[in-house]
């Protein structure tokens, strides 16, 4: 009887040293598996492009290499007197901030202010128009986008069918700043009209090769672009 009771008591032991040692080595693989997944990721963080669509509220991480979503992250874009840029630029900072930006701060190249991507502490705000222009996310999810995407990372913002003039065109006014003041500054530079800084601002020196432009084509003299004028510098929306 003893002897059955000492063999329960190893069965017992061996059964347990089993099972601790079963959960301790699948959790050193699932910890590998967790390493050599990030490792991927960040190895090819080269091949990465971000989408940011206004519009949908969502900022996607894209895989070039097989024009796959590898993320998908809920966001909050400008308010409409502070628009979210539109356009194609590169993250050309990356820092650990503060405050209301949230815990990680990924800048932009845009030519006509400082945007940029970056965490918040109104988790509230995630999926509303409220910004100052920049992109908003939670923190935990710019926390990982940070570690996942390097400078000179191609970040495409789009806001509805029409690339950098959004939902359509706007008339333009001196003042004016966005990806639509720099499109119409480039078709007037290919013109030969336009020699300033192709900065997406709408100063002097553009209001300047505009009139000249106008003149030329015996236009309505005015310093605003309007849909005649997009027409004659032949600027047209395409889906």
């Amino acid at each position: 009887m003893r002897k059955k009771f000492y063999m329960s008591i190893l069965i017992l032991f061996l059964v347990a040293i089993f099972l601790i040692l079963g959960n301790f080595i699948y959790k050193i693989s699932m910890k590998n598996r967790i390493d050599l997944e990030d490792v991927y990721l960040k190895n090819k963080s080269g091949n990465y492009t971000i989408l940011v669509e206004v519009h949908n509220k969502r900022l996607k991480l894209i895989d070039r290499e097989n024009e796959s979503v590898i993320k998908a992250y809920p966001i909050a874009t400008g308010k409409p007197s502070s628009p979210t840029p539109l356009g194609t630029f590169k993250i050309i900072e990356k820092a650990q901030w503060g405050e209301g930006f949230g815990t990680r701060w990924l800048g932009l190249n845009v030519p006509w202010g400082k945007y940029g991507i970056h965490g918040t502490n109104r988790p509230d705000s995630i999926g509303g128009n409220l910004s100052a222009g920049c992109i908003r996310m939670r923190n935990r999810d710019v926390e990982e986008l940070y570690s996942l995407v390097g400078h000179n990372t191609i970040v495409t913002i789009v806001n509805g069918l029409y690339g950098p003039f959004g939902q359509g065109f706007r008339e333009l006014k001196p003042g004016d700043r966005g990806s639509d003041v720099l499109e119409v500054q480039k078709r007037l530079q290919q013109k030969g009209y336009y020699e300033g800084s192709l900065d997406g601002i709408y100063g002097e020196v553009m209001k300047a090769a505009l009139i000249k432009f106008i003149k030329d084509n015996n236009l309505p003299l005015t310093d605003r672009i309007t849909d005649e004028i997009y027409n004659k510098l032949d600027i047209i929306l395409m889906e």
